[in-house]
């Protein structure tokens, strides 16, 4: 992840916090894709199981669950983060395979993850990911392993 350190932007939190949580979602969802697909490269698997491992992973059910992993490890300012992600009104609806509190709480995670990409918590990134990662299959999907 010292990759992730030396690329984040590095805002103050005063200038995160003036930022919408549907931006800090925006780029919160990049930030989840990139720690999913780096965990996957790790696995050796076939790019097309990896491709559908990291669709599945980045669902908005699967961050759904993987936000209420995280709630009980989360600081005051972190919470309220995440209920302003949950709160945040996009102009579109939740896609079919969710339900509107699954895509709000996938919102919530992802505004969380763009805070604290944004402000440079790297560090608070790493100490999550764990969280973010538990449900991933450690077989290689129908043993397409290389």
């Amino acid at each position: 992840m010292s990759a992730l350190t030396d690329l984040s932007p590095r805002l103050t939190l005063d200038q995160a916090q003036m930022l919408s949580p549907l931006q800090l979602a925006y780029v919160g969802d990049s930030v989840h894709a990139l720690l999913v697909r780096t965990g996957l490269i790790e696995k050796n698997w076939l790019v097309k199981d990896m491709h559908r491992a990291s669709n599945e992973a980045v669902s908005a059910v699967s961050q759904a669950r993987e936000l209420q992993r995280l709630l009980p490890l989360l600081t005051e300012e972190e919470g309220a983060i995440v209920r302003r992600g949950r709160n945040a009104h996009p102009h579109h609806s939740a896609p079919k395979s969710a339900s509107v509190g699954e895509y709000a709480g996938a919102t919530g995670l992802e505004a969380l993850l763009g805070y604290l990409y944004l402000t440079g918590q790297t560090d608070r990134l790493r100490e999550l990911l764990p969280y973010l990662t538990a449900e991933e299959k450690e077989s290689c999907p129908k043993n397409n392993c290389r």
